[in-house]
């Protein structure tokens, strides 16, 4: 089943980037519009976008759904119910494709919300508590973007309809499309987990590893940024300046996280919200071909990180710390040479994929004129990125091997299949897709100084990352204090995200139960009977008896000695 699917995947993901390319050359937008039902004057339709964009984005979530198939045939091998999880994968990725293809603010409910009951139908996919409590919460934070979606549905009704591409750039300073631009990038926030909604994404990772992989790199995280992207013509300054602080703060925030984390696939799904503050960030600065050129890229290293990271927990009998690793390259040589190559991509190492992008981003960032604030923040992510890379790397490649004596490390075949689909297109994406997608040249002019930064940070990252792992045990000494332990939780976020908001709730209503029960029943019968005893002398001395008993004593000796 899982190799069916696979192949067909495969087949229509070259289809489409083949239809892209025709598009980009022609530079066409087709718009097919199939009418359900006409009653009267009211006409039920479904419109379909087809441009290169969503063509060339629906090609790259078929080649990594591909990928990820194949590779759950052997990572999901023991589990009785494969069937069902390849099944709710393709439910999946039709979700994203139907999401990606909508011009319509209706129709994008669709696959919106499709990718919300399927993800949490993933997460708690392994029955347990953890799991349930990840899938509720999950769930329920992409329901505020749900709502945000259905609101700017009801303001859209000002208009003729809600194919939102006509209306975008001519209804610019219109107040209501400002309001619907707002609710918008709220959605949008939701689903892309930028700040004070970034709780969920690390707690989607108890889902299964083939899941992680393909919602961390191109299906559910990247929805949010790809529908901004479609609504970029829309945006105020104003808006773009706020999502501009946001994500950075995001970026900066789930960067310092990653360097004192230890569970291998939350390292790199903070390093998945740190490339989702990225992305919004360059968007924000209105540059929103970049975001979406970085997005691609990233979909495909982050894949195949979460692909290598599955296989290494995988060998180690599901073991997650990364301080259970090490020595793995004698062991697992082809998955840490993968492993190695897409981190070096996720820093930003010259001439990998990632460097494409992410060097072209921070160079426009640095060509506009904004404040000190976010010129740094940009750079100490970049660099706080390469340490988090660079530390992963030390505790499972380099030094001893830390997990216990009897082990069955191996490189499974199937599961080198899938990978290997991958490491080619990974390699060599960077400079095929900056070639093909940017008709024109991209100049930048920059001192020589502010040219070299990236290369700078990128360096100086690599080493604040090996001195933070090279002295691990004063590191661990350090991160029992108050502010690692701050750091690390992603600034108190998930707390707030849980305890913050149902705290209230439940104490009121542990006080509005009077109402339930009835006065009778309150100060009447077994309560009234409670209260006395909680309020009486005697309830106080038998608790503790035996210290009230030497005190009167002490009190009855004293009496006596003075009356004497």
């Amino acid at each position: 089943m899982c190799y069916i699917y696979s192949r067909l995947f495969m087949f229509f993901s070259l289809l489409l980037l083949s239809f892209s390319v025709y598009l980009i050359i022609l530079d066409f937008v087709y718009i097919i519009e199939y009418i359900f039902i006409i009653f009267n004057s009211v006409n039920i339709t479904y419109i379909i976008l087809i441009d290169w964009m969503s063509m060339m984005f629906m090609s790259f979530v078929l080649f990594i759904s591909s990928m990820v198939i194949y590779y759950s045939e052997e990572y999901m091998n023991g589990d009785l119910n494969k069937n069902r999880f390849i099944l709710m994968v393709i439910m999946f990725v039709i979700s994203m494709m139907l999401m990606i293809i909508s011009p319509n603010l209706i129709s994008i409910l669709l696959g919106w919300d499709g990718l919300g009951l399927v993800s949490y139908c993933l997460v708690i996919y392994y029955q347990n508590i953890k799991s349930f409590s990840a899938g509720m919460l999950t769930a329920l934070s992409n329901r505020v973007g749900d709502v945000a979606l259905l609101m700017s549905i009801a303001w859209m009704m000002n208009y003729g309809s809600w194919n939102f591409m006509f209306y975008l750039d001519i209804m610019k300073n219109d107040w209501i499309m400002e309001l619907i631009s707002y609710l918008v990038v709220l959605a949008a926030m939701t689903k892309s987990a930028q700040i004070p909604f970034s709780s969920w994404l690390p707690a989607a990772m108890a889902a299964p590893t083939p899941v992680s992989s393909l919602v961390h790199s191109s299906t559910l995280v990247t929805a949010g940024v790809y529908l901004l992207i479609r609504f970029n013509y829309a945006f105020s300054s104003s808006l773009m300046n706020f999502l501009l602080f946001i994500s950075s703060m995001t970026m900066f925030m789930s960067g310092l996280g990653a360097n004192f984390e230890n569970d291998l696939k939350k390292i790199i799904a903070l390093s998945t919200l740190s490339q989702l503050g990225l992305m919004m960030s360059i968007l924000s600065l209105g540059a929103y071909k970049l975001a979406f050129f970085h997005l691609l890229i990233h979909a495909l290293f982050k894949a195949l990180l979460f692909m290598c990271a599955g296989s290494i927990i995988h060998s180690l009998s599901n073991c997650q710390d990364i301080r259970c690793m090490g020595g793995l390259v004698k062991q697992l040589p082809l998955t840490c040479t993968y492993f190695n190559i897409c981190n070096w991509s996720l820093c930003g190492i010259p001439f990998m994929s990632g460097f494409y992008s992410k060097d072209l981003i921070v160079e426009f960032m640095s060509m506009n004129i904004l404040n000190i604030y976010i010129y740094f923040i940009f750079y100490i992510s970049i660099g706080l990125t390469v340490a988090y890379s660079f530390r992963l790397t030390y505790y499972s490649l380099s030094g001893d091997f830390n997990f216990i004596s009897m082990n069955l490390l191996k490189e499974n075949n199937i599961m080198l299949l899938g990978m290997s689909g991958l490491i080619f297109i990974v390699i060599i994406s960077g400079s095929v897709f900056n070639w093909l997608m940017f008709d024109t040249l991209i100049f930048i002019c920059l001192p020589i100084l502010m040219k070299f930064m990236t290369l700078l940070v990128i360096m100086l990252g690599m080493l604040f990352g090996y001195e933070l792992s090279k002295f691990n045990l004063v590191y661990n000494l350090l991160s029992k204090n108050f502010y690692s332990f701050f750091f690390s939780s992603m600034w108190n976020i998930p707390i707030l995200s849980t305890l913050g908001v149902n705290y209230i709730p439940v104490k009121m209503g542990a006080l509005l139960m009077i109402f339930d029960r009835g006065w009778f029943e309150f100060y009447g019968g077994q309560n009234l009977s409670l209260l006395l005893k909680k309020f009486t002398l005697l309830q106080l001395l038998s608790l503790n008896h035996l210290k009230i008993y030497f005190l009167m004593l002490l009190i009855w000796i004293i009496y006596l000695l003075v009356q004497i």
